[in-house]
């Protein structure tokens, strides 16, 4: 778009409209000795159009460059936003920025809210005005649980390769369809934060625990001009509001690092999420502790004069969740042994990410085990964590993330992601039924974002071909030959004589042989400063068409799939923003920021 010059004439102010953000400018008569006054640039955090549940509470603050902390004046419908809030705001200078700040308020009514900034200096004077909307929906039948299921990195075409290989196809019909796209309701999803187009999944994951935007890397916060990761303005997730407003049990489940970005967006707050050793920590505070944690990432609970461990201190996480009443496990058959009567998990079963379904369940290759050989699937954590999380009579609410779709699709690894994306499929299908049962429950299935892999068609070397001249296109393409001849949904093989070929719209240089890998391998090194192909691999040479910064496949800016079931399940439809994963979930439960439970 061109810029567009507005002028004054002789009118005192004028109106800038620029992005939807209205801009005041105002002029003092200029003559003889008075010069011109400057722009001064002002921030307003949370952004323009933001939403908020009725009683969600959020830290307020104003940013303004080159301005006098004590003449930022700032209203909220007209009054003064201290009076409005009830709380005293800090006003302070950092350098030559101002800021005004206050933390901990609501807004407790629903309806439209519109703040006014004015600032002064020596020399400037500039307003700003955002607007905000303020919700208190409930459905019409309410749901006493949510189940949200996150398929990392799970685009269109991560969901079909899984439908081809777990229900296989018949002359162009599929024998059947995935569990999470037998639902009710399916909507398409945008993903991107409010700083840039294509996002990952800490700040995606972040909009659907908070109902709003963040830029990438932050959860839980908005973004301020420190450099500290840790003052930015929080705003109150569904963990914390599910917990303060209801009593409700709630927790947390992945494959991933159990404080990796999907699942610490949902307690935490920070806007760097390799602070791992800060967010395993901050799942202690009583404001957001989950009842249920399981996943991978024993490294950052562990004191640092434990082997593996990347804490920086010797504190014991583990030891301190346990004196809280968690019943805690480090390998499969541990967690199949909790007693029934536990209503607190803690499961930590690998260092770091656990393997994938085809190196953890098939492959048992103890090279890439590592040691870790009884680790749980994500079928019996999703069902311990019902089972634990349903005796709390006020509800609960879970998330249940598939990490490695996305971490095997960054590695150029499309049949790892697949077995790991019908490992999610097979946890929807738990909760499925679990829901059936109850008829509370509402479950939603959704991605965070998407990856640039798409099927071409078939490849084969039956007739001698090999490299891109024996992948099959159109009607040479015919059908793979995947076989699951036990009826698990996982086909007993990754490597049958007809597989698919997947190409990528966006990766680094690379060799492709199409060939499944019996261990995981990375598709590019860095080598003096720049990604380039693995020369452990073979293949035909692909140049990257990425910066060369970056060794790994990257995330795309692509529309996601989000399918629902169960009550609230209605208001998924359409195109819907990723923010709004959270206000469904909010309203579905029913529940209001403005209560708090006893």
């Amino acid at each position: 778009m061109h810029h567009r010059l507005f002028r004054c004439f002789k009118a005192k102010t004028a109106k800038m409209i620029a992005a939807g953000t209205v801009i005041t400018c105002l002029f003092s008569s200029v003559g003889v000795g008075v010069a011109a006054p400057t722009q001064s640039a002002i921030t307003v955090l949370p952004i323009d159009r933001a939403k908020f549940a009725s009683g969600q509470t959020f830290d307020f603050l104003i940013e303004v460059k080159d301005a006098d902390s004590e003449k930022i004046q700032v209203t909220v419908n007209g009054v003064a936003a201290d009076k409005y809030f009830g709380k005293t705001a800090s006003a302070k200078m950092d350098g030559p920025l101002a800021t005004y700040r206050i933390d901990q308020v609501a807004f407790k009514k629903p309806g439209k809210v519109e703040i006014s900034v004015k600032a002064t200096a020596a020399n400037s004077f500039t307003t700003r005005t955002v607007k905000y909307e303020v919700v208190n929906n409930t459905a019409p039948k309410r749901a006493k649980n949510v189940i949200l299921f996150v398929g990392d990195g799970m685009s269109l075409q991560a969901r079909e390769m899984a439908r081809i290989l777990s229900k296989g196809i018949t002359e162009g019909k599929y024998n059947d369809l995935l569990a999470m796209e037998k639902m009710a309701s399916t909507a398409i999803i945008t993903t991107s934060g409010y700083d840039s187009l294509v996002t990952d999944s800490a700040n995606s994951a972040s909009a659907y625990a908070t109902g709003h935007k963040a830029v990438v890397n932050a959860m839980g916060t908005y973004t301020n001009s420190t450099k500290d990761p840790f003052d930015d303005p929080n705003v109150e997730n569904i963990v914390e509001l599910a917990k303060r407003s209801r009593g409700m049990a709630t927790g947390i489940v992945s494959t991933a690092n159990i404080t990796d970005a999907t699942p610490a967006a949902m307690v935490a707050h920070t806007r760097k999420r390799a602070e791992q050793n800060f967010i395993a920590e901050t799942m202690l505070d009583p404001r957001h502790r989950p009842d249920v944690i399981l996943g991978g990432g024993s490294r950052h609970f562990l004191p640092m004069s434990t082997p593996g461990s990347k804490r920086t201190d010797n504190k014991n996480i583990i030891d301190e969740f346990k004196k809280l009443g968690y019943s805690f496990s480090g390998t499969k058959s541990e967690l199949l042994a909790t007693p029934l009567n536990t209503d607190k998990l803690l499961g930590l079963y690998q260092l770091d990410n656990m393997n994938v379904y085809l190196d953890r369940e098939m492959l048992n290759n103890p090279k890439v085990l590592g040691g870790f050989n009884d680790q749980p699937t994500l079928m019996s954590m999703t069902q311990k964590a019902i089972d634990t999380l349903s005796k709390n009579p006020n509800g609960f609410f879970l998330m249940v993330e598939g990490a490695s779709i996305d971490k095997q699709l960054h590695v150029l690894d499309w049949q790892r992601a697949t077995y790991d994306t019908i490992e999610l499929d097979k946890s929807v299908e738990i909760a499925k039924e679990f829901a059936r049962k109850n008829q509370d429950t509402l479950i939603v299935v959704v991605a965070d974002h998407a990856h640039g892999a798409s099927i071409t068609g078939t490849y084969h070397e039956l007739d001698g071909k090999t490299g891109r001249e024996a992948v099959r296109i159109y009607a040479d393409a015919g059908w793979p030959t995947f076989e699951d001849n036990n009826k698990d949904g996982f086909p007993d093989s990754p490597s049958p004589d007809v597989t698919l070929a997947v190409q990528y719209a966006n990766h680094p240089d690379y060799k492709e042989d199409y060939k499944f890998k019996a261990e995981p391998t990375v598709p590019a090194i860095m080598s003096n400063g720049k990604a380039i192909a693995n020369p452990q691999t073979s293949g035909e040479f692909y140049p990257g068409n990425i910066p060369t910064a970056d060794p790994s496949e990257v995330h795309s800016a692509d529309d996601i799939i989000l399918n629902a079931d169960g009550p609230g399940a209605d208001y998924f439809n359409g195109v819907m923003d990723n923010t709004e994963v959270f206000f469904g979930i909010v309203r579905a439960l029913g529940l209001d920021g403005n209560r708090n439970a006893k």
